[in-house]
């Protein structure tokens, strides 16, 4: 707020006093709670509803990214509702993502065209450029703006592998070695060869030591040249043939994490700050499994209500794989869903305290240890315990003396 010239001189001065009183005394004052605007907008469009692998990737994604938004500089949307792909909703955002498929009708294709025709982003993945004989109408989204064509064939099963840094010019590359670990995915083949295409630039192809590329030996790659992230010179884009996890279909549970790469994860945000106009090179995001985490019952952990809200119940409930089940088990012990971090309340150490969802803060009270099949909390030295003991959906997760107890046993995404 712009205060007035007129205002009396002895309240500013109190005013600065009480402030300088705050920060010493460990306070802050008001406007210090007030979030620092992001950089830019991204929103992110999916469908969700095809191939369990396409569709834990979407709500791994939409887990991931807000974790991570913040932190370089910027805020993420994302929606299942295709028709806020439209001109007056695409001029709020910097970066457009297409997560699992592309605009279907005529209206959504001509907004999107005419957004990168302005100068907008884009980050697609996987299964986003999708498409068969019965499938290529998009004369300009598959032939012009990604140059792929057709699809021509995958590999089966989904594989970790070595990609080679095909341009390391590229803004999206800064920093990063000649070969990198890729996380694990099912990877997709074409019909155009894309090295006889002026337009495109290859950022990342696969590596020459990482044949053969599968599991079954009928969809298995042996050799070949297979680009796996470009970009379009004309337009600000970058295209990610990754976005499949590994899966058990039996018990629709995960068996590996797109985010798992630090190297993948840092390549892809300066992907997305690229597409924005914030170049630069970041520090990589830290990899890990991120997934369901299953305990007592076969339930999984859940957030109730799905609140990001300080204090929301930390719970059993029936799996159903959205993302008040998705947890990031992070390299420094925390487990995070919804963008904060499984909390122990009040950072109690008594049997029966219960556990929160609350913002990050790096405490002991938010950090997990693995013995065995229990996760130990530093800062109790005691188990996650499923009260009770109790599977019924909604039942309280609580700290408790370790045990060997079912309703101590979890299994972390891996």
């Amino acid at each position: 707020m712009i205060r007035s010239r007129t205002q009396i001189p002895w309240s500013r001065t109190l005013l600065r006093l009480f402030a300088l009183f705050a920060v010493v005394l460990g306070v802050q004052a008001g406007p210090a709670h007030t979030a620092q605007a992001a950089d830019f907008k991204v929103i992110a469009f999916y469908d969700g509803t095809y191939d369990a692998a396409h569709i834990n990737f979407v709500h791994e994604a939409n887990a991931w990214f807000p974790q991570h938004a913040a932190q370089y500089g910027f805020s993420y949307t994302s929606t299942n509702d295709w028709s806020q792909l439209n001109t007056a909703n695409l001029a709020q955002y910097q970066v457009v993502m297409f997560l699992d498929n592309a605009p279907q009708t005529a209206a959504q294709q001509s907004a999107f065209q005419t957004y990168m025709n302005n100068g907008g982003g884009w980050i697609g993945f996987h299964v986003a450029a999708y498409n068969d004989a019965s499938s290529n109408g998009w004369s300009w989204y598959h032939q012009t703006f990604l140059g792929t064509g057709t699809f021509k064939s995958n590999t089966w099963g989904p594989t970790a592998e070595t990609l080679k840094i095909e341009d390391p010019n590229h803004p999206a590359t800064a920093g990063l070695p000649g070969t990198i670990a890729s996380s694990v995915s099912e990877w997709y083949s074409w019909q155009n060869d894309l090295r006889q295409n002026p337009n495109i630039d290859i950022l990342a192809s696969m590596d020459q030591s990482t044949f053969p590329i599968g599991t079954d030996p009928n969809q298995t790659w042996y050799s070949g040249y297979y680009p796996i992230v470009w970009t379009n010179k004309n337009y600000k884009m970058v295209y990610n043939n990754f976005g499949h996890n590994a899966m058990n279909y039996d018990t629709n549970t995960a068996l590996s994490s797109t985010f798992a790469s630090a190297q993948q994860n840092q390549l892809l945000i300066q992907e997305i700050r690229w597409a924005a106009g914030q170049s630069g090179p970041v520090t990589p995001p830290q990899g890990g499994p991120t997934g369901a985490i299953q305990g007592y019952g076969g339930k999984c952990v859940d957030i109730a209500g799905a609140s990001s809200t300080n204090g929301a119940a930390v719970q059993l409930y029936d799996c159903n794989g959205t993302n008040a089940q998705t947890w990031a088990v992070g390299s420094d012990g925390t487990l995070k869903a919804l963008g904060k971090c499984m909390d122990v309340t009040s950072a109690g150490t008594a049997n029966g305290t219960k556990v929160q969802l609350y913002d990050c803060n790096g405490s002991a009270a938010q950090k997990w240890t693995r013995s065995g099949s229990t996760l130990v909390n530093a800062g109790s030295g005691k188990c996650l315990d499923a009260t009770g003991p109790s599977s019924a959906n909604g039942t309280r997760l609580q700290i408790w003396t370790c045990g060997t107890g079912a309703n101590q046993q979890w299994t972390l995404p891996s």
